[in-house]
């Protein structure tokens, strides 16, 4: 773990839980896409630039969910590096409490408010063309996250954030976690169109080839509608449509894992709802779900 990788003539990734991309600049300056989840990979990072003797220029976050944005607070105190991040992901990176806060909809308690969904604070700046390397180029990727991005090296490297998992992830956890799905289809769909020397999601290997990939969780993506709208043949509440897709797919839940599920599905049902597949109603106090 936190091994360097080299993958172009100026490009690597560091092997971490969520892979840091690196990206050498001008003389011994460089970039980081994402710090990983914690204060600890950001002092394996810097442990990293110190051995190859590289000053970190600027951090490049694709989102603001706390295990890419962990790191940033350590290594710009200790490095004085810059931070971009774009559109709302930026405020979710300045004031992290928003994260567990929108995952479960009021003040998060405070089994939630740890660095799993909350990083430390970081100051940074919106991300702009500007702000950008020479040869670094934005791909929004919307659909995981409100303004997800990733980037495109000059020399072909492009790193993808959280727009796709690996199909062990997807064997294990099943449901991963979406905000937009109706982008998150449009992102995929794009992404099978990509041509690059590597391509560098996040959570899964580093590939030439990232459309077989992206069409598996684009399937995963059906499979798991098609359980919500079984689990609505009858009107249901929310909490039993949760409840049949845990059983269903063999899920633990924990508080975690009902705050992201749960937002998740409600996604899913925002989306087939928007789509004329299920509708709601209210009776006896209660928001029911129906298939159509």
């Amino acid at each position: 773990m936190y091994e360097l990788h080299k993958i172009t003539e100026n490009c690597y990734y560091i092997q971490s839980p969520a892979k840091i991309g690196l990206i050498r600049l001008d003389g011994n300056d460089v970039c980081l896409i994402d710090s990983g989840n914690d204060k600890d990979a950001g002092r394996k990072i810097r442990q990293i630039l110190d051995a190859n003797g590289w000053h970190l220029r600027a951090i490049y976050n694709t989102h603001s969910n706390a295990d890419h944005i962990g790191g940033n607070k350590y290594l710009q105190t200790q490095t004085g590096c810059d931070i971009f991040a774009p559109g709302i992901e930026r405020d979710f990176t300045i004031h992290p409490v928003l994260e567990p806060s929108f995952l479960y909809g009021g003040f998060p308690p405070q089994s939630l408010r740890h660095k799993f969904l909350m990083a430390q604070e970081s100051e940074a700046d919106e991300l702009t063309q500007e702000a950008l390397p020479e040869g670094v180029s934005v791909i929004p990727l919307p659909g995981h996250f409100f303004d997800m991005v990733g980037y495109r090296s000059a020399d072909g490297a492009v790193y993808l954030a959280d727009c796709l998992s690996s199909k062990e992830t997807l064997e294990k956890y099943q449901i991963t976690f979406l905000y937009d799905v109706a982008a998150y289809l449009q992102t995929l769909e794009m992404v099978k169109t990509l041509e690059a020397k590597v391509f560098i999601p996040a959570h899964a290997e580093a590939t030439e080839n990232i459309a077989p990939l992206a069409q598996h969780n684009i399937d995963k993506v059906h499979e798991i509608a098609a359980k919500i709208l079984e689990s609505c043949k009858r009107p249901v509440i929310f909490e039993s449509v949760l409840q049949q897709l845990f059983l269903a797919f063999g899920l633990m839940m924990t508080i975690e894992q009902y705050v992201l599920v749960g937002s998740t599905v409600r996604s899913y049902l925002s989306w087939l709802k928007d789509t004329g597949r299920v509708d709601y109603s209210f009776e006896n106090g209660q928001m029911l779900w129906l298939a159509i």
